[in-house]
């Protein structure tokens, strides 16, 4: 048994608003800047699939864009959900909410793929001069999305989802 998280509900929401934020430049600006031969090009994320798809690595531009866009989106209207149905001590059932929070919590993890993927070229292709890849500020914004809504999803005390039906349970 664990005790109950304190203020589980307003960190949780303080951490979800600020990883929201940083969400807006992470995808705004550049997550890498490249220099090949004199010629400096910045790529944002979906600037990077949209590359990827015409130079005919769709598969690889698709695991890019769910991962660096769809499951980082998803995971903050999950949690923002989660917490509105709570606050609300909404009837809904508590079993299909658990298993959302379940999800959220399993793929928190696998939104670092982008940050992988730059890191690595960044270390990889270092060719000499001939070709220079850095880290753009958008990297940094999208690391700190994913670390805060995995904090936010662990500070969450997923008991108060139950709470309601306790309640409820109670009065009949």
């Amino acid at each position: 048994m664990h005790v109950r998280k304190r203020d589980s509900i307003q960190r949780t929401l303080a951490l979800l608003i600020t990883a929201s934020l940083l969400y807006i430049p992470a995808n705004l600006y550049p997550v890498m800047y490249t220099d090949a031969l004199g010629s400096n090009e910045a790529s944002t994320i979906m600037g990077g699939v949209v590359l990827l798809i015409n130079l005919g690595s769709a598969p690889v531009a698709l695991v890019i864009f769910v991962f660096s866009v769809m499951v980082p989106s998803a995971k903050l209207m999950a949690m923002f959900y989660l917490v509105w149905t709570v606050q609300r001590h909404s009837p809904l059932d508590p079993r299909q909410r658990s298993t959302l929070y379940r999800v959220v919590e399993f793929i928190g993890k696998w939104s670092m793929v982008d940050i992988f993927v730059v890191t690595i070229l960044v270390a990889l292709v270092q060719l000499g001069g001939l070709l220079v890849i850095l880290p753009g500020i958008a990297a940094v914004s999208f690391a700190a999305v994913v670390i805060l809504t995995i904090i936010a999803a662990e500070s969450f005390d997923a008991r108060l989802i139950w709470d309601n039906m306790d309640e409820k349970n109670s009065v009949n």
